[in-house]
């Protein structure tokens, strides 16, 4: 029976998809990554027992079984979204409590501006910051420490354990001690070359998952395994250890321009693949409206300086 089998959210991806007419449209509308909506058609269909969307066309176009389908489930939502309604009566929407996960160059760079004028637009919801490297967030998300975090795409979470929204990219750079040859060497610097030099990096040499950050991954795309000298979680240390003359640091854009960088440089890298951010939030539990608030912030945020959108 559909009232046992059929979930709220389903309706509203399968929805959006109709109004948008495409699944990667109706992802941006609804928050949720393209593969989450396209789930939640495919199981609503399975409840269903019919084909809802014919797929072959573009835009995706209703079949007949949808079209019927589609006005039934109009009126489910709206029915939700009155009572929704009736219910903030009995309680203020805009009261809460959100806990955020933040890496901390984001936290530095991209969260002050946001979180004052969401403190104003929102005065009875409290903010709890947490600010982590980028592998307890995952841990956190997992285990429901923080609602929701913004945390690197990579390493990527169990399939199907959170949702995310990608919010921009941002290019990796070397850090170079100002006397070091390579700090006046014109353009881009080269991956290979910095194969050469010690490194030190971002991350922990007693976590194994430290492998599948975005650093590994650039250089293992050009064929080499790399063993940094140091690997640290703060980017202010990792600077300080390049200015001391440890080697040279590998990291993310934002992270050197929150930092001191005093007697070194910063260099983009010819080739590397950029990092992206999105907000994540647990695929299993669903969001308070505080979270939902926050949610909605992170996503109309202007962008870092020195970030772009997501090419993907």
């Amino acid at each position: 029976m559909l009232i046992n089998d059929v979930r709220p959210e389903w309706l509203v991806s399968f929805l959006a998809i109709v109004d948008s007419g495409s699944f990667s449209a109706a992802a941006a509308t609804t928050h949720r990554s393209q593969p989450r909506v396209s789930t939640h058609v495919a199981a609503l269909e399975r409840a269903v027992g019919l084909q809802l969307l014919d797929r072959r066309r573009r835009p995706v176009a209703l079949t007949d079984a949808g079209r019927a389908f589609a006005a039934h489930a109009r009126e489910v939502v709206a029915a939700i979204q009155r009572c929704e309604g009736e219910m903030d009566k009995f309680r203020e929407a805009s009261r809460g409590l959100v806990t955020l996960g933040c890496y901390p160059s984001a936290s530095a760079l991209f969260l002050p501006k946001l979180l004052m004028e969401f403190q104003r637009r929102h005065p009875g919801v409290q903010v709890v910051l947490v600010e982590e490297s980028t592998l307890e967030l995952g841990a956190d998300l997992l285990s429901g420490s923080v609602d929701i975090a913004v945390r690197p795409v990579m390493p990527v979470l169990p399939e199907g354990s959170t949702e995310r929204v990608l919010l921009w990219e941002e290019p990796l750079v070397a850090v170079i001690p100002e006397w070091h040859p390579l700090a006046d060497q014109p353009g881009d610097l080269s991956l290979e070359i910095l194969t050469r030099e010690p490194l030190i990096t971002i991350g922990r040499s007693d976590l194994p998952e430290s492998g599948n950050l975005e650093t590994y991954a650039a250089f293992s795309q050009v064929g080499h395994d790399i063993e940094p000298v140091l690997m640290t979680n703060q980017p202010q240390t990792l600077i300080a250890m390049v200015r001391s003359g440890l080697g040279i640091g590998v990291t993310n854009l934002l992270a050197g321009h929150c930092s001191d960088t005093n007697g070194v440089r910063l260099r983009r890298l010819a080739g590397a693949a950029p990092r992206q951010v999105a907000v994540h939030w647990p695929a299993d539990r669903p969001l308070s409206t505080a979270s939902r608030l926050m949610l909605d912030a992170l996503s109309r945020e202007p962008l870092p300086d020195g970030t772009h959108p997501p090419r993907t």
